[in-house]
């Protein structure tokens, strides 16, 4: 006989995809997302997670044990009650399977029309994001993981091109690189916190309106470079996006922890 909870953990779900430092991990189980979610305000003790997910000691205790074992989770031992343990989100959390819901509005709306004879290269590498992304939703995935992973990888070669320089000759380095390879046009809209918006943004300027941010490549790489400006992590809030209908985009740059999860 399947039990309440088994069948809980059955029922489809979001995935959600987690950097680790023993590599990419998929979190698939309700149970599991229901923890992280939990988690993602901040560290529980285990018995406040038992409490809030409703499953059974041993239920949550086996998720934890294993999400711990994989990286995705790290957890510390109460100071004055050694029996009381708190867990906590220790992997970067870098993005999830598109809505069900939305996937076949989200295909259609990014048919947008090419046009083969337009001389501006990045019009045609715009074309070539775009019909990847179209054919990754078209399977069912989001593949805003994979650009963000790959403007991360990007990213850590700009922070060893701009290590040692100040915040304000940064963002100038930035700026240019942004307009060199016509990427869009950088400008710094706040420096406490520090806000950076872009114009007509490569990634997302001529995507139809998704309802939320978009440019995961820009923002992988941004806290690569932003990570090595601060000497450690570096957490990269995308509050305003051409798909979501702003004029431009926005990027809220602070020192941060790792682990903490962007609200949707």
């Amino acid at each position: 006989m399947t039990t309440e909870s088994e069948e809980a953990d059955r029922t489809p779900t979001e995935v959600g995809f987690f950097r680790t430092p023993q590599g990419l991990r998929v979190v698939d189980s309700p149970t599991r997302g229901r923890i992280l979610g939990l988690l993602g305000n901040g560290e529980l003790a285990f018995e406040e997670i038992v409490a809030q997910t409703g499953r059974a000691k041993s239920t949550v205790s086996v998720h934890l044990r294993e999400l711990v074992a994989d990286g995705v989770l790290g957890s510390r031992n109460d100071a004055d009650d050694g029996r009381r343990k708190y867990f906590y989100i220790e992997a970067e959390y870098l993005g999830r399977l598109s809505d069900a819901e939305r996937l076949e509005a989200d295909v259609g709306r990014l048919l947008a029309d090419y046009d083969p004879l337009d001389p501006d290269p990045a019009a045609f590498y715009r074309a070539v994001l775009r019909s990847i992304r179209v054919a990754m939703l078209g399977s069912g995935i989001n593949i805003d993981p994979i650009l963000h992973a790959a403007g991360r990888g990007l990213g850590q070669g700009l922070a060893r091109t701009f290590a040692d320089m100040t915040t304000e000759k940064l963002l100038a380095a930035l700026a240019g690189f942004w307009d060199r390879h016509a990427l869009g046009r950088v400008e710094v809209a706040s420096t406490a916190p520090l806000e950076l918006v872009v114009y007509d943004c490569f990634e997302c300027m001529d995507l139809p309106y998704l309802g939320r941010p978009a440019c995961a490549f820009e923002r992988g790489l941004l806290t690569a470079v932003f990570e090595g400006h601060y000497g450690g992590a570096a957490l990269i809030d995308e509050t305003a996006c051409y798909a979501m209908g702003s004029g431009h985009c926005r990027f809220v740059i602070e020192p941060g922890a790792i682990g903490r999860m962007p609200a949707d």
